[in-house]
């Protein structure tokens, strides 16, 4: 047996182990008493030192703002007839900050609701311009059958939601499209442009007409709603509302019976129609033929839509009494007979021979009468009522073009008129000063351009409004009022608070005999039994209980080589070459209602288009129910008449007659 190897004995150090294990327990408790420490001075620290903030900031997380867009104000015709309305509608709206994938999401959403491309188009250039977390509009007008679909598969699209809101309606459509234009989407260059504050929550903004001008009264000022929102920012409950304040209801001076009669009247035919109160400015009818429906264009009309409206021959998007100018022809002759009578050239009694044709001293060539053959002797009164070119060419010339630049401009042509409504043309009243800057290479201004302007020729440019105006400056005894198409503003139920529209100056007539001899012309195209009246196949006054004052216009556009008195020229060529225009006003003694009408196209003013005057005067007469006041009507015998002829058509100049070119004023050279 070996021997044993000596072992080694070791002891095991309980006390040093024991103190050992009681430092590190030590220790570690320590360190879980730091912990703990740090754990509750974190607490302390976001629950006492810091509540408050935390606890706004955990509301914020739960609670959202959300703007209330104002109800825009609506839009009534001066007897309380609704024209523009606000009407429930739903539209489908996204949150960008919630969406993470947009084109994905647009394309799911398509095959639930039929999402266009004018939507898309719509929907991404507002998207570039709107906020992430503000709510952007994809699709207008939803129908019953889209919102049915959408609350099936609602919970596909976090950040989607259908949100009740107010549409614009036009009642009438079409009747009033031009004056009280239309609302359209607001888009992204209109975001730039626009008061972010008070256009919070607002998806529509007036783009023509009455929604455009009175633009500030009829858009009122937002209010804020706070929503409590779960998870997927669907509105819970709703803790706070501060109202939105609607914008301001609008009363028109038109009358829409007056207005549908105007219309009704053209019978299709393009062509415009102004009627105006001279003793306030206050338009009573404002027709644009063609028009279109302001409707289309609320939620966005389409490209298919709007290229036939813009590509349509008639253009139905032109506002004709706004911006189709023409030349007024003869209905400007009232306004030369009174500047001859006013700068003291001319007295009612003057008068001059009309043979046909008219010369200028020293010149060979000829300007042709309104008749072959002329209506021999004839006074100012005649002058009107016949539309004897030959007294306004020989006027013309006395007065001088500056004179007539001058006279015409104080009433109103060749600048707009100051109506209500945007866009108006200002039109042109031939002077040396417009020919000088729009003929730089031909500043010199010839005899032959101031004989043709005397007849509403040459460069002359009025528009139906400026003309209505103007006759209403003359209606009102020469008192001016700027056009107005708002007559007042207030809610429905409460007084109305008129719009104040004072006169834009004094009287411009100097001398009422002169108003009265001019009227008296005017009253005679209506009633004379001379055939040489222009107004006499058209017997405009039959019937009518009140003294009407009218003048025809043909703004002739044929060339000079044509034959104007050719007899056998149908209606349609006729029709095809000339601008037909009639203006009136009544009661003669005591106006209360001025009209011009054109029609584009028409054979001769008194036949064509004095017929639609006097279905606006009719239509005004029943809308009155007997309230306007008994005139006192001129007899007959009491007219004055012009002096007769002792020349019969075979001692008047015979053969062919040089005929000017009456539309351009051109190669009227001295």
């Amino acid at each position: 047996m070996k021997p044993a190897a000596k072992r080694l004995r070791i002891y095991k150090d309980s006390r040093g182990e024991g103190e050992a294990f009681r430092r590190r327990a030590l220790a570690g408790f320590a360190l879980i008493l730091l912990g703990l420490c740090a754990l509750v001075g974190r607490y302390v620290f976001l629950q006492v030192l810091r509540h408050d903030e935390f606890a706004l900031r955990s509301v914020n997380n739960s609670v959202k703002p959300r703007a209330i867009p104002p109800a825009r104000g609506l839009i009534y015709d001066r007897n309380g007839v609704l024209l523009a309305d606000n009407v429930p509608a739903f539209r489908l709206e996204v949150v960008p900050e919630q969406i993470r994938n947009m084109n994905q999401l647009l394309a799911q959403l398509g095959s639930v609701i039929a999402l266009d491309q004018d939507d898309l188009d719509a929907f991404r250039k507002q998207l570039k311009q709107s906020r992430r977390y503000d709510s952007v509009p994809l699709k207008m007008r939803l129908t019953e059958d889209d919102i049915a679909r959408f609350a099936v598969n609602r919970w596909r699209f976090p950040g989607v939601d259908v949100v009740p809101y107010l549409t614009r309606q036009y009642t009438l459509g079409p009747l009033f499209a031009h004056v009280i234009g239309y609302v359209s989407r607001i888009d992204a260059d209109d975001l730039q442009n626009l008061d972010a504050d008070r256009y919070k929550g607002t998806t529509h903004i007036g783009r023509t007409g009455v929604e455009r001008s009175y633009e500030d009264m009829l858009h009122g000022s937002p209010g804020y709603e706070l929503d409590e929102v779960n998870a997927d920012g669907r509105i819970q409950r709703v803790l706070k509302t501060d109202p939105p304040k609607p914008g301001k209801n609008l009363y028109l001076s038109i009358d829409a019976r007056i207005q549908k009669a105007a219309q009704d009247a053209f019978e299709g035919r393009a062509g415009a129609a102004v009627a105006i109160d001279p003793r306030n400015g206050q338009v009573l009818a404002m027709v644009s033929v063609p028009s279109f429906d302001p409707n289309l264009f609320v939620n966005g009309i389409s490209s298919a839509d709007y290229k036939a409206l813009l590509n349509a021959p008639d253009k139905p998007l032109i506002s004709r009494p706004l911006r189709a100018a023409f030349p007024p022809g003869s209905t400007v002759k009232p306004f030369m007979a009174l500047a001859g009578l006013e700068y003291g050239v001319r007295t009612p009694q003057d008068s001059v021979f009309s043979s046909g044709v008219f010369y200028i001293p020293g010149q060979a060539r000829g300007y042709r009468d309104d008749q072959r053959y002329g209506v021999g002797t004839t006074n100012l009164y005649k002058a009107i009522y016949a539309s004897v070119n030959t007294y306004f060419y020989k006027l013309a010339l006395d007065l001088g073009i500056d004179r007539i630049s001058d006279f015409m401009s104080s009433y109103g042509f060749g600048h707009p008129t100051g109506v209500d409504l945007p866009g108006e043309a200002p039109g042109i009243v031939p002077s040396r000063v417009w020919k000088a800057k729009h003929s730089p290479k031909e500043r010199t201004w010839y005899p032959g351009e101031t004989v043709i302007a005397g007849i509403g020729q040459g460069y002359w440019s009025v528009t139906a409004l400026q003309l209505a105006h103007a006759l209403a400056t003359f209606a009102g005894r020469g008192v001016p009022y700027a056009p107005r198409v708002v007559m007042s503003t207030g809610d429905v139920g409460t007084p109305q608070v008129p719009l104040p529209n004072p006169p834009t100056g004094p009287s411009l007539m100097k001398n009422m005999k002169d108003w009265e001899a001019v009227n008296e012309g005017m009253q005679m195209v209506i009633y004379s039994n001379d055939p040489t009246s222009t107004g006499f196949r058209a017997k405009l006054g039959n019937g009518f209980p009140y003294r009407i004052a009218g003048k025809s216009g043909t703004a002739e556009r044929y060339s000079r080589k044509s034959n104007a008195y050719d007899e056998n020229k149908n209606a349609a060529y006729l029709a095809a070459r000339h601008r037909a225009w009639f203006e009136a006003f009544t009661p003669a003694e005591n106006p209360r209602i001025a009209v011009a009408v054109v029609l584009e196209a028409g054979a001769w003013g008194a036949e064509d288009s004095g017929p639609i005057v006097r279905k606006i005067l009719d239509a005004w007469l029943a809308a009155q129910g007997g309230a306007v006041p008994p005139s006192t009507p001129l007899q007959e015998s009491g007219l004055p008449a012009a002096p007769a002829s002792t020349q019969t058509p075979e001692d008047l100049p015979q053969g062919d007659i040089p005929a000017p070119d009456s539309s351009t004023g051109e190669d009227n050279t001295p």
